[in-house]
């Protein structure tokens, strides 16, 4: 691993850590309970994708929490510029993880395969 991949995921794992305790303190239930599953910064770390937990949002939930997110990333950016005292921050772009819903899709069809294969043993 190169010294700049570790300096990027040094970033990232502050990220992860940093910008659910910014969320947690915002005054809007709609975001501050919002869940970071992951983080991933581009090269030069200047732009940052934070994926975030579905949980149980509606649709129309979840574009009015990215809607809220895109209007206070900035605030974010400062209080993790502040709290980690870095000249500058990533910029953030918030979206929510899909990784879950395929993962249990996978499991599901791997689930309706071994049923099916019981069926024609039987």
């Amino acid at each position: 691993m190169t010294q700049a991949e570790i300096k990027r995921k040094r970033t990232e794992s502050i990220l992860k850590e940093t910008i659910p305790e910014v969320l947690s303190t915002l005054g809007d239930p709609r975001i501050n309970t919002l869940t970071v599953t992951e983080v991933h910064c581009s090269r030069g770390r200047s732009d940052a994708k934070v994926y975030l937990d579905k949980g149980f949002l509606s649709e129309a939930e979840q574009h009015e929490a990215l809607r809220q997110l895109k209007k206070v990333a900035h605030y974010i950016q400062n209080r993790i510029k502040e709290s980690e005292g870095w000249f500058k921050a990533p910029k953030l772009h918030f979206l929510f993880d899909e990784h879950f819903e395929s993962v249990s899709r996978i499991e599901a069809l791997f689930e309706q395969i071994e049923k099916e294969r019981k069926k024609t043993r039987e």
